[in-house]
């Protein structure tokens, strides 16, 4: 098995016999061909284009396959049982009450899923008989068809997965259905019943019910409340998915993915450590280096940890790191990158503020304006790491042209990536960039290291990535819908109102940010806070003057502090499940990074310039 699948956990393939296991297989290979297309056409269309033709429709095509990918990927992820959820206070109950709960949490999570497939052909329909068409005459509709397909499809997951019994099975089912029966036949007006929905919704959440049906159910239940029809849900999501920028995050995760699948992060961890390996704290330097690389391109520190852990902890603990050092290490260093381009959280925060009246707000703003935060971060990790690193454990090592040599060498290509990146974005669009970026990580893996089988491998890494991105565009696409809802009930000017009422300094108003975030960090994943929490911040932000760019950096540097921060940082738990230690442990071990960080939090948000010299002298 490749470090991929070892270090995230993923199972072999299953054996699959019969007619069931031959349709999961279609299944499969939809998302697979899926996210192949989403690659292909623009470079397709970049090739064309170049000879004086092109590919009619290309960026509606490729927009429209991201929707694809996201239903198709999000249906794997309830199949697999991979849906983020909040909570699994289920697992704490008594025996005799699990399974009750899990029935409870999957029968309101599957009514929810129920209600958004019927809000979602409601959605098709229109657009069928609108008639719009993408390239070629092809209609819009036969790709929107995926809502409410993916919707059913997870609805139907999610009753089979709250028990191994019939009996729990259909216990779920029943709620389900007994839950949309009353929302619609009823005598009660929705308003009367919002409060009551609002608190089984919370119920539920706190039971392990999936991040996307606590946020799609609560917009559901706020808009069936106002009277307003929740093919508005539908719209939103499709609005969210086909943004033109948001094939990036498919193809840049991509990538990632495909460097992790093979022997790159082995070459890479050489490379750093015979540069740095023979520095006082020189293990944990290239520890850094090697995470804030891999986390640039798959945007998810979570990847970074699971797939670099088993590598990283023993070159720490061999250099003299006691075991709990290394390990708060790796928590810490596993969420840099996030502030370096092209990690894609900047492009879709720059997308959301843009959308929400954040005016001196782009993509290229934003890389530029989160470059010395980041290294900032950066050096305040390595820093760290030499604070702590062992004393008098042994003679030092020396430093080895000859071996630096050789693994730049062998890591020649890897490093080649990010140049791909940055060179084809100033050269084209950022589109193109994703793409061709995706591409050589392909062919870093299959032919020029050839350590990735074209046969075995990337199947198994289109899958996962697949897997990934749907669990999030899942998330993102009610995330939308809320947000909409918060819109049209003024929440972010009643925000304004609030907070200009109750804080009375800009500085003070910094300092009460930082806390909201870090809550929002360790309670959220990056891209729900960043379609829920922006709408609301931007007002406020521009209301007590902060530079909009200042404002996006501050907002992700919280956010990747909160990966870190108890009870529910996500690198805690993911760090937990990879090194097999417990919660506790990991959460003590991982304070003092915490605290670091916390400092270097605090230095980007009280000095200002850090994030805007560099726009500042960029063309406006």
């Amino acid at each position: 098995m490749s470090e991929l699948a070892a270090d995230t956990g993923a199972a072999p393939a299953r054996a699959r016999r019969g007619w069931l296991g031959a349709l999961l297989t279609v299944e499969d290979w939809i998302a697979r061909a899926t996210l192949l297309a989403i690659v292909v056409l623009p470079l397709l269309e970049l090739s064309l284009r170049r000879v004086g033709t092109g590919v009619q429709g290309a960026a509606l095509f490729v927009q429209h396959l991201v929707l694809v990918l996201s239903m198709c990927g999000a249906a794997l992820a309830a199949r697999e049982k991979r849906l983020l959820a909040l909570s699994a206070l289920q697992d704490k109950l008594p025996t005799a009450l699990q399974p009750g709960a899990r029935a409870l949490a999957a029968g309101v999570a599957a009514a929810i899923a129920l209600a958004l497939a019927k809000a979602g052909l409601v959605f098709v329909d229109s657009e069928r008989s609108a008639g719009a068409v993408l390239g070629y005459e092809v209609p819009k509709w036969w790709f929107q068809s995926a809502l409410p397909i993916g919707y059913a499809l997870i609805a139907l997951r999610l009753c089979w997965h709250a028990g191994r019994s019939w009996r729990e099975r259909g216990g779920a089912a029943l709620l389900a259905g007994a839950l949309l029966a009353l929302a619609a036949l009823g005598p009660w007006e929705p308003a009367q019943l919002r409060n009551i929905a609002l608190l089984l919704l919370g119920a539920a959440t706190l039971l392990g019910a999936p991040i996307f049906a606590t946020l799609g159910g609560a917009a559901l239940i706020l808009f069936w409340a106002d009277d307003v029809p929740s093919v508005a849900l539908s719209i939103e999501h499709n609005r969210l998915v086909t943004q033109s920028l948001l094939p990036t995050l498919p193809m840049f995760t991509l990538a990632g993915y495909l460097l992790a699948e093979g022997g790159s992060s082995r070459r890479l961890v050489r490379l750093f450590d015979a540069l740095f390996g023979f520095l006082p704290g020189g293990a944990a330097l290239a520890t850094v280096c090697v995470c804030a690389f891999f986390t640039t391109f798959t945007g998810a520190s979570g990847v970074t940890i699971l797939a670099l852990g088993g590598l990283l902890l023993p070159v720490l603990i061999s250099a003299g790191y006691r075991e709990r050092q290394g390990l708060g290490l790796l928590v810490g260093a596993g969420s840099l990158g996030m502030l370096f381009p092209p990690c894609t959280p900047i492009i879709l925060y720059a997308t959301v503020a843009y959308l929400n009246g954040g005016t001196g707000v782009s993509v290229e703003r934003m890389y530029a304006g989160a470059l010395l935060p980041g290294l900032v971060l950066l050096a305040l990790t390595a820093v760290w790491g030499l604070v702590i690193a062992p004393r008098g454990t042994g003679p030092r090592r020396r430093f080895s042209a000859g071996e630096a040599a050789r693994a730049l060498w062998n890591a020649k290509f890897e490093l080649g990536v990010p140049l791909v990146a940055l060179t084809t974005w100033r050269m084209g669009t950022l589109i193109e960039a994703a793409a061709l970026t995706a591409l050589y990580a392909l062919l870093v893996g299959v032919a020029f290291q050839r350590d990735v089988s074209l046969t075995k491998n990337v199947p198994r890494v289109l899958s996962e990535c697949a897997l990934l991105i749907g669990g999030v565009l899942l998330i993102l696409g009610v995330a939308l819908g809320f947000t909409s809802w918060l819109v049209d009930a003024q929440i972010p000017d009643l925000g304004v109102e609030w907070v200009q009422g109750h804080v009375s300094s800009r500085t003070a108003f910094l300092l009460v940010l930082t806390l909201f975030l870090l809550a929002v960090g360790c309670l959220m994943d990056v891209y729900s806070a960043i379609f829920v929490v922006v709408p609301i911040l931007v007002p406020i932000g521009a209301a007590y003057g902060v530079d909009p760019v200042h404002l996006g950096v501050i907002f992700l540097a919280n956010l990747e502090l909160g990966f870190l921060t108890p009870p529910v940082g996500m690198n805690l738990f993911l760090a937990s499940y990879r090194f097999k230690k417990p919660m506790g442990e990991v959460t003590r071990a991982a304070l003092p990074m915490m605290l670091v960080r916390l400092v270097g939090v605090l230095v980007i948000t009280f000095v200002p310039w850090l994030s805007t010299w560099l726009p500042g002298r960029m063309a406006p």
